[in-house]
C-alpha cells in the first residue's frame, strides 16, 4: 500500500515484490528438484526417504532449498543438487560438512567458481578445453601504470574474486621473492607485497569435488 502511493517505481517495486520475485523463486526450486532428482536416481528411495528423519540432512536441504530460490543460473542448480547428493552417498562425510561446504558455495559467485575451477590443473598447456571455453572469465588484461580505466576497472574486480576465494581459504597467495637477495618485493602499482600468482588449497580442491567439477 505504501509503494502504491508511489506513482509509478511503486506500482512496479509492488508487482516485483508480490508477484514477480515469488515465481521465479518457485521456478528456481523446481529446476533445483529436477537436477537434485537425478543426482539421486541410482539412490535406494527407502534409505533417501529415511534420511527426512535426520535434522543433520533436513537442515541441508533446508540451505540447498535457501540457495536454489536465488540461483540465478543451472549450473548454481547443479552446484547445490550435487553437494547435497555427495552427504547422502558419501561414507566418510558428514551432513554438517556438507552444510559448511554448502555455505562456502553460497558466499561465492558463479564466476568465482570458474576461477578457482581454473587454478585446480596447474600445469602450462592444461586444462585446455576448460580454460578455452571460459577464457573471458580466466584471462584478464594486467592493470599497468597508465593503463585505460576499462582495463584498471576489470583488473580490480578480477583481483578482488581472487582475494575474496583466499579469505574463504580456498586460494593461497603466493608471493615473489628478490632471486638475489631472496626478500620479498614490492608491488609498484599497488604499494603491498608483489602477489606471483595464486594456488589452490585442499578446501578449495574438496569444494570442487562435491559440486561436481573436479573427479581427483
Amino acid at each position: 500500500a505504501a509503494l502504491g502511493a508511489i506513482p509509478f517505481v511503486g506500482s512496479l517495486l509492488a508487482e516485483v515484490a508480490g508477484t514477480v520475485i515469488p515465481n521465479q523463486r518457485i521456478d528456481r526450486v523446481v529446476k533445483f528438484a529436477r537436477t537434485l532428482e537425478d543426482r539421486i536416481a541410482e539412490m535406494d528411495r527407502d534409505f533417501v526417504r529415511a534420511q527426512i528423519t535426520n535434522e543433520n540432512f533436513t537442515d541441508l536441504l533446508e540451505e540447498g532449498i535457501r540457495q536454489a530460490a536465488r540461483s540465478l543460473s543451472d549450473e548454481r542448480r547443479q552446484y547445490l543438487s550435487s553437494v547435497i547428493a555427495k552427504g547422502l552417498s558419501s561414507d566418510d562425510i558428514e551432513f554438517f560438512e556438507s552444510k559448511h561446504l554448502l555455505r562456502i558455495l553460497g558466499e561465492i559467485n558463479d564466476v568465482e567458481v570458474i576461477i578457482l575451477r581454473s587454478y585446480l590443473v596447474p600445469t602450462i598447456g592444461g586444462d585446455d578445453e576448460f580454460r578455452e571455453k571460459h577464457k573471458d572469465i580466466i584471462m584478464q588484461k594486467p592493470a599497468y601504470i597508465g593503463a585505460p580505466q576499462e582495463i584498471l576497472d576489470k583488473a580490480a574486480l578480477h583481483t578482488s574474486y581472487k582475494e575474496h576465494l583466499v579469505s574463504l581459504g580456498l586460494l593461497d597467495r603466493r608471493y615473489e621473492t628478490d632471486i638475489r637477495t631472496k626478500e620479498p618485493r614490492f608491488d609498484n602499482f599497488t604499494g603491498g607485497l608483489k602477489v606471483s600468482g595464486y594456488q589452490i588449497t585442499p578446501l578449495g580442491r574438496l569444494l570442487l569435488r562435491h559440486i561436481g567439477l573436479s573427479e581427483e
